[in-house]
C-alpha cells in the first residue's frame, strides 16, 4: 500500500460519511451526487488493491488472507450501500451510507496496520 492512496482513500471517505451525516440531520435521502462521490472512494479502493497486489507479487510480506479480506470486503460496503439507498428512498438510506463511508475508513487504517505501514 502506497501512503498518498491511503491518504486520499481515507479523506473520500471522511468526506462522504460526513456529507451523509449531513443528509440524515436534515432527514433527506441520498440523492446521485452522493453515489457518484462513493464511485469515486471505490475507484481508489480498485487502484490501491491493484498496487497492493503488485507489491505483494515483488516480495512485500503481508498476511494475505488478512489483508485481502479487509481489502474485499471494503470494496463491498459502498457498493452494498448504494444499492441500499438506491432502493430505500428515506432518511435511512443516508444513515447506511454514513455508516457504510465510516466503516470503510476504519477498514482503510486497519489495512495500513496489516500492511506494515505504523
Amino acid at each position: 500500500m502506497v501512503l498518498p492512496l491511503y491518504v486520499l482513500a481515507v479523506a473520500l471517505c471522511v468526506a462522504l460519511a460526513g456529507w451523509a451525516a449531513w443528509f440524515v440531520i436534515r432527514d433527506r435521502a441520498v440523492i446521485l451526487r452522493q453515489l457518484f462521490g462513493a464511485a469515486a472512494v471505490e475507484a481508489v479502493l480498485v487502484v490501491q488493491a491493484v498496487v497492493a497486489g503488485v507489491l505483494q507479487a515483488r516480495g512485500h510480506e503481508v498476511d494475505g488472507v488478512l489483508f485481502w479480506g479487509y481489502l474485499l470486503t471494503a470494496a463491498l460496503l459502498l457498493p452494498l450501500a448504494a444499492v441500499w439507498a438506491f432502493a430505500e428512498r428515506t432518511r435511512w438510506s443516508s444513515v447506511v451510507l454514513c455508516v457504510a463511508a465510516s466503516t470503510v475508513a476504519f477498514l482503510q487504517w486497519r489495512l495500513w496496520l496489516i500492511w506494515g505501514g505504523a
